[in-house]
């Protein structure tokens, strides 16, 4: 179940709240003590968090299918890009040796003991989920708040955190995106398709910048060029995975793309933006890279838009 994007907190005791997790979805199903942990888009994550599986194998109780963010944690918070390391590692004994740690943060249980509870409202599921998973340090309930939303979005604010999600108590679990679930953010973030990028001058490495963009009725729009953000271990990986994926032609349906000699590439790597605010020409203002994103699939990548009242 996917969350819309909405304007503003607001407060309704027939909502919860809960913060907002700045990391990777990750769907947990567990037999027995067989666990296998999954992306949003199906990617088998199993051994690319292996502390999670044992941990969610040792949890007490039946069989269980999970929802949550797996995080890693910079100065109390979670952080996308303290995560980076860890993303697309398939080997678990280099994923434990990565210096990384992780939690498995759990929002959600959609299946206990043979029952299936997607049906079932919200706040049913999440007292079962509750009497089901004790908080450790790898596997953690992550916190709700009914009805004041406009509080806890003003706290995880002053604390850096991306924002709140704030969901229908009375919703049951659909595998799309709704209403019933709503993302509040503190600052402006986006997954965007990049397309191409430039040369690096100067004593700069790797690459000058990425040019980005989000596809509209199976066109892919150019969004604006991100050039901060990057470490300089981060600017090396990305050319060598962009010189792999080279073209010669743009693959943006606009005509002009205001760069001097950029370098064009096939569409396929996703990353996440963080910005200001967007220009009424549909461009990035001041945006900064804030990670390489391997469960989203860059044809559905499109602008996020707050719906239209009503």
């Amino acid at each position: 179940m996917l969350a819309t994007l909405t304007e503003g907190p607001f407060s309704d005791p027939d909502w919860i709240f809960e913060p907002k997790l700045d990391g990777e979805r990750g769907l947990a199903h567990r037999r027995g003590r067989t666990v296998e942990l999954w992306s949003r888009n199906r990617k088998r994550l199993t051994d690319t968090y292996p502390e999670i599986t044992d941990a969610l194998a040792g949890l007490g109780g039946g069989d269980l299918v999970l929802d949550g963010e797996i995080v890693a944690f910079d100065q109390g918070r979670p952080s996308f890009g303290r995560l980076q390391p860890r993303i697309g590692l398939t080997d678990p004994d280099r994923a434990r040796r990565s210096g990384v740690a992780v939690a498995y943060l759990v929002f959600d249980i959609l299946r206990h003991d043979g029952r299936r509870l997607t049906d079932q409202p919200l706040v049913d599921r999440r007292r079962i989920l509750e009497a089901t998973v004790e908080s450790g340090p790898v596997v953690v309930l992550n916190g709700a708040w009914p009805g004041d939303g406009e509080l806890l979005f003003n706290q995880m604010c002053a604390q850096g955190w991306e924002g709140v999600v704030a969901k229908r108590a009375a919703s049951p679990y659909l595998s799309r995106r709704s209403r019933d679930w709503l993302k509040i953010k503190c600052v402006q973030r986006q997954e965007l398709v990049v397309g191409g990028f430039t040369e690096p001058k100067g004593t700069r490495v790797g690459l000058g910048a990425l040019l980005v963009g989000y596809y509209d009725d199976g066109q892919l729009h150019y969004a604006g060029k991100v050039g901060t953000g990057f470490s300089q271990r981060m600017l090396r990986s990305m050319r060598d995975l962009l010189d792999g994926l080279a073209e010669e032609q743009s693959p943006f349906a606009d005509e002009h793309i205001p760069e001097r000699d950029p370098h064009w590439v096939r569409p396929e790597l996703v990353v996440e933006v963080g910005f200001s605010e967007w220009t009424g020409g549909g461009r990035l203002r001041h945006p900064t890279f804030v990670g390489l994103r391997d469960d989203k699939v860059a044809g559905q990548v499109g602008r996020e838009r707050p719906p239209a009242p009503g």
